[in-house]
């Protein structure tokens, strides 16, 4: 019959394993602040009204600073998160779909979430967004 590890040991593999991690996030967090304390000190301070005014793509602000916005672009953006995500969910799952024991489970989970994409993907054309004017 095998013996089990002691319940401490397991405890202490565990939070030792993590404390590896914190340090490691500690430490990148101490390199962020050392480097902008360091451009902090280091960079010269000369405030002047040119450098104070806001800079938007190189043009002068003139006017209220009110503008509208095409919501098209929005959408266009909207519909490209869908697809990155469907891409980045499409690649795990292919490796679970191979895996032994996985395979009609997870072919039926992708579907549904195809499903979902198709939904929105049907939704935004019946609305005309997907044509280019």
């Amino acid at each position: 019959m095998r013996r089990l590890p002691e319940p401490t040991v397991l405890a202490a593999d565990y939070f030792q394993s993590y404390s590896v991690v914190g340090l490691l996030a500690l430490v990148g967090v101490l390199f962020v602040a050392v480097a902008f304390g360091a451009g902090r000190l280091l960079r010269p301070v000369v405030p002047t009204p040119e450098k104070l005014l806001t800079y938007e793509c190189g043009v002068d602000p003139v006017g209220e600073g009110w503008a509208h916005t095409q919501v098209r672009y929005y959408v266009y953006a909207f519909l490209y998160v869908i697809f990155a995500v469907d891409s980045i969910f499409l690649f795990p799952w292919a490796t679970v779909f191979a895996a032994a024991g996985y395979g009609a489970t997870t072919l039926v989970e992708m579907f549904i979430f195809l499903g979902f994409l198709a939904v929105g993907i049907l939704y935004a054309w019946k609305k005309g967004v997907l044509t280019w004017t």
